[in-house]
């Protein structure tokens, strides 16, 4: 599996500090979160940003209020590379205590696609 590379110079960024503790906690998803939560902070702006140690899940995620939205969301980064199941998101959706989190997927490029994802099965509108 690839994972994300990070530069050199992001122990220098204002929002490593944020991450400090998890980022050499989770090598292997630190590319993803450090995009993902810049993402979050800096182009999104949701406020309240929190960072959540998911230990089972081999990373961290973020809850947070999105901008101009009532109440709190959560995001659970990965990388374009990984391969996900069914399993892992009902533990993430357990260790975040929420029925429905966004699943932000950042790829090389330094672009994240975020999905809902949301427990149970839906019927998608018409």
């Amino acid at each position: 599996m690839r994972r994300l590379s990070l530069p050199d110079s992001m122990e220098q960024h204002t929002t490593y500090a944020a991450l400090s503790a998890l980022l050499p906690k989770y090598p292997r998803s630190a590319g993803a979160v450090y995009q993902t939560y810049n993402d979050l902070l800096l182009a999104q702006q949701w406020s309240n940003l929190e960072v959540v140690d998911l230990p089972s899940s081999q990373r961290c995620g973020f809850r947070g209020q999105k901008k101009a939205a009532d109440g709190i969301s959560c995001v659970v980064p990965c990388s374009l590379a990984e391969m996900l199941c069914v399993g892992w998101l009902e533990g993430v959706m357990a260790e975040l205590g929420a029925a429905e989190v966004y699943l932000a997927i950042a790829a090389e490029d330094s672009s994240t696609v975020y999905y809902r994802v949301r427990a149970g099965v839906s019927k998608p509108p018409v």
